[in-house]
C-alpha cells in the first residue's frame, strides 16, 4: 500500500529563520492577486518559487542562485517533519490543533487505488504545476493526504517533537503553524510501518499530485532502466489522521451570473417543482437556517433571501450515472435540479461554465447579488468527512469545489528536491 520515505528537506538558511513569517506564502490556488503583489516585494519569499512572477526570469535559475547563495540549505539527514496547525472554529469559540507530518510518498496512479481522489482537475492547472516541477525538480509545497489510524499510534512521537519546534509563525489566515523535526531512525521506521498498510485519501492538492504523476510517467518512459525507486517516483505530502477529530471542511457556495433572461420571480416559481421554499427575514441568518440539515440550501436574490429544502424522493430521479455515494450529496442535487433542470446548464458543461463561480464568503455572495454583478447565490452546508470517504472509495468524484479543508498548509516551511543527488539519503542514515 502507501510507501513513504523521510526527506532531506531544503529550508531557509538559519540566518533567515527568525523571519520565517516573512518567507512563507499561501498556496498557489488560494493566494489572492493583492497578496501575491505584496509578497513579491520580499526578495526571498517562497512566492517566487510557487507562483513565479511573469517577466522575472526563469524560476529554475532563481532556485539555483538561492542554493548557491545559501538562501536555501539542505538538511544533512533525512527526517520526518512534524507540522501542527493551531486554529479557531467558527466565531473563535473553539480551539483546534491539526496534527500531521510531512514526508515523501510514492506517486501512485489512480487505478492502483492506493491514493484516492474526490475531485477532478483542470488540465491547465495541472500543466502549470507540471512545468514548475520540471523546471525546478522541487516540490515547493506539500499536498494534504488523509490516513486512518484509530490507535493514533504516531501521535506520541509528534507530540514529543513539537516540544522543540524549529519554526513557529502566524500565517496570513491567522493560523499558528508549528514545524518540528524527527531524525531518529527507529521513530521514522515506525511512521513507515504504520503507513505501509494504509490507503490515502487526497484531501487537497489534486493538481500538484497529478503534476507529479505526469512527470513520473514522462521520466519512466525515458528511462529504460526504470526501477520505481528513482527520485521522480516520489511526491511531497502532509499526512493527517482522520481519527484525530481535528479536520475541518468548510462549505463553498455557488454564485450564478450572466444567466440569459434571468427573472427572479420566474425562477422562484420554477423551484417549487423540486424544493420547498421559505423566506428568510435577515439574509445573514441563512447559514444558521440550513445548518446541519440534509437537502437544505440558502438562496440569495437581490430582493431577499430564502431557505430551500429538497422535496422527498427526488434523489432517486437524478438521471446522472453516478453511484449512491455521489447522488446522495447535497451538492449533486443542487447541480442537477437547479443548474441543469431549471437553469439549463448541462452537467458536462458546468465545470467550465462562465455562469457558475464559487465563493467561501457569505459576505461576497450577498454583495455581488445585491450589487447586480450576479443573478443569485446558493449557500451550502459543508461536506462531511464520511461523505469524502464514501465518494473517494467509490472511484468517482464530487461536483466542482465541493471541499475546502481548513486550514490550508502554507508554502515555505520545507521544500523537497527530486534531483537524484539531492534526493538520496547518506548511507549512514539507514534510509
Amino acid at each position: 500500500m502507501a510507501h513513504i520515505k523521510p526527506i532531506r528537506a531544503w529550508r531557509y538558511n538559519r540566518a533567515l529563520s527568525p523571519r520565517i513569517g516573512e518567507l512563507t506564502s499561501p498556496l498557489f490556488d488560494v493566494v489572492s492577486e493583492s497578496q501575491r503583489e505584496a509578497l513579491y516585494q520580499q526578495p526571498y519569499n517562497s512566492i517566487h518559487l510557487s507562483v513565479p512572477r511573469a517577466g522575472e526570469g526563469e524560476v529554475g535559475e532563481l532556485l539555483r542562485r538561492w542554493k548557491h547563495e545559501k538562501v536555501l540549505v539542505q538538511d544533512d539527514l533525512p527526517a520526518v517533519y512534524v507540522y501542527y496547525q493551531h486554529f479557531s472554529g467558527p466565531g473563535g469559540a473553539d480551539e483546534f490543533v491539526r496534527k500531521g507530518f510531512i514526508c515523501h510518498i510514492k506517486a501512485y496512479d489512480w487505478p492502483e487505488r492506493v491514493i484516492l481522489r474526490h475531485e477532478n482537475t483542470m488540465p491547465q492547472s495541472v500543466n502549470d504545476r507540471a512545468a514548475l516541477l520540471t523546471n525546478t525538480l522541487l516540490h515547493v509545497s506539500p499536498t494534504h493526504g488523509l490516513y486512518t489510524d484509530a490507535d493514533r499510534s504516531l501521535e506520541r512521537f509528534m507530540d514529543e517533537a513539537v516540544q522543540n519546534p524549529i519554526y513557529e509563525t502566524d500565517d496570513q489566515a491567522g493560523v499558528r503553524d508549528v514545524l518540528a523535526v524527527i531524525h531518529d531512525a527507529e521513530a521514522i521506521r515506525r511512521f513507515v510501518a504504520v503507513l505501509a498498510d494504509k490507503t490515502i485519501i487526497l484531501a487537497d492538492g489534486h493538481h500538484r499530485y497529478e503534476a507529479s504523476l505526469a512527470y513520473r510517467r514522462q521520466q519512466t518512459d525515458a528511462n529504460p532502466n526504470h526501477t520505481g525507486q528513482e527520485a521522480y517516483n516520489y511526491h511531497l505530502m502532509y499526512l493527517t489522521n482522520t481519527e484525530s477529530n481535528d479536520l475541518r471542511i468548510l462549505p463553498t457556495h455557488r454564485i450564478a451570473q450572466g444567466l440569459p433572461g434571468f427573472e427572479p420571480a420566474a425562477f422562484l416559481e420554477a423551484l417549487q417543482k423540486y424544493f420547498f421554499t421559505q423566506a428568510i427575514e435577515v439574509a445573514t441568518d441563512s447559514p444558521g437556517a440550513i445548518a446541519g440539515e440534509k437537502g437544505a440550501y440558502g438562496l440569495v436574490l437581490k430582493a431577499g433571501a430564502y431557505r430551500m429544502r429538497l422535496k422527498p424522493g427526488l434523489l432517486a430521479t437524478i438521471a446522472w450515472k453516478f453511484p449512491p455515494a455521489v447522488k446522495e450529496l447535497d451538492l449533486t442535487a443542487l447541480h442537477y435540479f437547479v443548474f441543469e433542470q431549471i437553469l439549463g446548464i448541462a452537467g458536462r458543461e458546468q465545470r467550465a461554465s462562465p455562469h457558475i463561480r464559487y465563493s467561501r464568503s457569505l459576505a461576497e455572495c450577498l454583495e455581488v447579488v445585491r450589487g447586480g454583478q450576479a443573478d443569485c447565490a446558493f449557500l451550502t452546508n459543508e461536506v462531511s468527512l464520511e461523505e469524502v470517504k464514501r465518494v473517494s472509495t467509490s472511484g468517482y468524484t464530487m461536483p466542482p469545489k465541493s471541499t475546502y479543508f481548513y486550514p490550508k498548509v502554507i508554502c515555505g516551511l520545507v521544500f523537497s528536491s527530486i534531483q537524484p543527488d539531492e534526493f538520496e539519503a547518506p548511507s549512514c542514515s539507514g534510509f
